[in-house]
């Protein structure tokens, strides 16, 4: 039998390809990781209320990654700015699986440090990358939102490709669809990643790969993707 290419693997390439074409490169991170670099180093102490907002899975001493943004620190860590980077993966949650949740899944971060790099840097850049990706004219828009490990902190929404903003039922009758949750990087952050705060300063974004592949090809349930049924899976031959 003819193989196939998993469609959550078609959006991780297809996603580094475009963000490849805007000057950012690939870093990687382990998915077991350590409670500094999930938590501590992204500006989220032992007492911090913001740990409430993940439940973790604990092996020993270490954890599954809850997110992609570890992979942040270590690559500043490592790195002297200026920088872009994207850092797509599974990451793993202690939630209820359903049609929109599942105790794992795979992100995208982004991450770009510069003398001078802004919102508005953030903004043209996530514009051009779901224009792309959907091939579709969106538009984006910021909305205030609060996460630790950037101040300030938005999230994303970008307007819906189906009915160009007049509404419907993808995007719930509002002409907006929620995509991403994004800021400017906290200064702890960046020292956390051995960068002087001063001098530099950057964005980061994080997206749910699953949700930009069920909106690309209108799935409604998250659960196919890991269900391994061939009646699903062959429709996205490549």
């Amino acid at each position: 039998m003819q193989g196939r290419i998993h469609p959550i693997s078609q959006v991780i390439h297809r996603a580094v390809e475009i963000f490849n074409e805007m000057g950012f490169t690939v870093a990687e991170g382990p998915e077991l990781e350590t409670d500094y670099y999930n938590f501590d180093a992204l500006n989220i102490p032992p007492d911090h209320p913001a740990r409430d907002m993940w439940d973790t899975f604990w092996i020993g001493s270490k954890l599954l990654r809850t997110q992609t943004s570890p992979v942040q620190i270590r690559y500043m860590e490592k790195h002297r700015p200026p920088f872009r980077i994207v850092a797509p993966g599974r990451v793993f949650r202690r939630e209820a699986t359903n049609a929109t949740h599942d105790c794992q899944f795979h992100q995208l971060e982004g991450l770009a440090v510069d003398r001078a790099m802004t919102l508005a840097h953030m903004k043209a850049f996530l514009e051009a990358f779901f224009q792309k990706f959907f091939d579709a004219n969106i538009s984006l828009r910021l909305r205030p939102s609060y996460f630790p490990f950037v101040e300030p902190g938005l999230e994303l929404d970008f307007s819906c490709f189906r009915c160009v903003g007049n509404g419907c039922a993808l995007c719930k009758q509002t002409g907006w669809i929620e995509v991403a949750g994004a800021g400017m990087v906290h200064p702890a952050v960046l020292s956390a990643g051995r960068i002087n705060s001063g001098e530099w300063q950057g964005f980061a974004f994080g997206m749910g790969l699953e949700r930009l592949a069920m909106l690309k090809w209108g799935i409604n349930d998250l659960r196919l993707f890991p269900s391994g049924d061939l009646r699903f899976l062959n429709q996205f031959i490549v």
